[in-house]
């Protein structure tokens, strides 16, 4: 709540200064019909009264075991993420736009940018964006900008992106006249059958994107993705799970030439869940494109004297320059959670990371094992995956994940609403979080419901 320190009669003060009568005098410019009251806010309440409202609130928030993941993962945060990164040297830190009074912040930002690249293996990083979907749709429009071969603003969407990036991606850039081709998917395997991309031979497209792993956990046939794009004239964008990063190849390293974009949702690097946010977005590419990617880049220099020093030396969005003129205009950084994402990455090292991309994987492996052992159950794709996967229950997903909830256990994504030709189908997520007892407890708990 904001602290109001002038008096009634300093504002009336002020207001016969410049000749207002009254605070709705200074938006008179807005017309009436614009102008709504907010008749749906409760009125105010002592301090006392709010704390117990509170904590009513957080007692809603049940510790169910998660096996939901859908572009969200509950991964272990060590303590030591986020009680450094309140600290107030990070908490309260000034913005990066005066440099000699923000060291502390542009460093931290350089070893995030350093980070990305090279878990990218590509050969910048931007200081993050507003969260993956965004971040996806900043992509698509840096891809068209940046081909300068493409004389179409046509891109290549599988529909095994994440069907929320998908709508996001539509809605900021369908008034630009950007169109989005959607690529169908094997129902054998889940993923994007290189064949299929025959019938668009020959024609212009200034972007393939290609997700790796794709929303149902299955990985995609990245290489002959890639090649085919760049044989056709077109960029690469590749969405990827940073924690992915540890075990397969990075976007840079893809086919011949490597993804020229690579772009994601950072949450699971030091994130929790937090009922949906705030989270972080995520974007690399090769030198050649740096000059169309959004946002900020900071760089390492020296001073006169010799000592090293960090500063921005790419902004190129509109609150630095003419919004015409702007490769973004979605001006959000999220700077602390990208400050606990470099902990958390320091922290864990590579060696670390790979482990935790390792165990989520092997707890995966072993819950589709134990509930497909259910009656009924069954894998819906035939292809490797990460961590998570995509399947079939013999009755209705919505009724058994009710049940299961009842039971605290979060049993996975429905996807009869994006993907109804797929049935009863469910996407389940184990990370490394999850024992032993608790891949045996959703099995047994899923058994007793279908066998009811």
């Amino acid at each position: 709540m904001p602290f109001i320190p002038h008096t009634e009669l300093e504002v009336r003060e002020m207001l016969d200064a410049i000749g207002a009568r009254s605070i709705d005098d200074l938006f008179d410019e807005i017309p009436a019909d614009l102008r709504a009251e907010l008749k749906d806010v409760p009125p105010g309440l002592p301090e006392m009264a709010v704390m117990r409202l509170m904590a009513a609130r957080a007692q809603q928030d049940h510790c169910d075991l998660c096996f939901i993941g859908a572009g969200a993962y509950e991964h272990h945060i060590p303590a030591a993420v986020w009680e450094i990164t309140t600290r107030g040297e990070y908490y309260t830190a000034y913005t990066p736009y005066q440099a000699e009074a923000s060291q502390g912040t542009l460093q931290l930002l350089y070893e995030y940018q350093t980070m990305m690249a090279g878990l990218t293996g590509l050969d910048v990083s931007n200081a993050s964006l507003y969260d993956g979907a965004s971040a996806l749709a900043e992509a698509v429009l840096m891809a068209v900008r940046a081909n300068r071969h493409s004389k179409s603003k046509r891109i290549l969407m599988p529909t095994t992106v994440h069907p929320h990036y998908r709508q996001v991606v539509h809605a900021i850039v369908r008034n630009q006249g950007v169109e989005l081709v959607e690529l169908a998917y094997s129902r054998d395997g889940g993923h994007i059958d290189p064949a299929s991309l025959q019938q668009y031979a020959g024609e212009d497209f200034a972007a393939l994107v290609i997700p790796q792993p794709n929303f149902f956990g299955v990985l995609e046939e990245v290489d002959a993705l890639t090649n085919w794009a760049h044989a056709q004239g077109a960029l690469v964008i590749g969405v990827v799970n940073p924690t992915a990063l540890a075990l397969l190849t990075p976007p840079g390293a893809w086919g011949t030439k490597g993804a020229d974009i690579a772009c994601g949702e950072g949450q699971p690097l030091g994130a929790p869940l937090s009922s949906g946010g705030p989270y972080f977005g995520f974007m690399c590419c090769r030198q050649e494109w740096v000059r169309q990617m959004p946002g900020r880049i900071v760089g390492r220099t020296v001073d006169r004297d010799g000592k090293p020093g960090f500063t921005l030396t790419l902004q190129a969005r509109e609150q630095h320059i003419r919004r015409s003129k702007a490769t973004s205009n979605i001006c959000t950084n999220q700077g602390l959670v990208v400050t606990a994402a470099t902990i958390y990455t320091s922290l864990l090292g590579a060696e670390g990371l790979e482990r935790v991309a390792a165990a989520s994987h092997a707890n995966t492996m072993r819950l589709a094992d134990k509930l497909c052992g259910v009656a009924g159950v069954e894998r819906v794709f035939n292809r490797p995956v990460f961590h998570e996967t995509v399947l079939r229950l013999p009755r209705p997903v919505e009724e058994v994940l009710v049940a299961l909830a009842e039971r605290s256990i979060a049993g996975g994504f429905n996807l009869s609403e994006t993907y109804p030709e797929l049935g009863d189908a469910v996407l389940v997520c184990a990370t490394e979080t999850k024992s032993e007892a608790d891949l045996d407890e959703y099995a047994a708990v899923l058994g007793a419901i279908l066998g009811r």
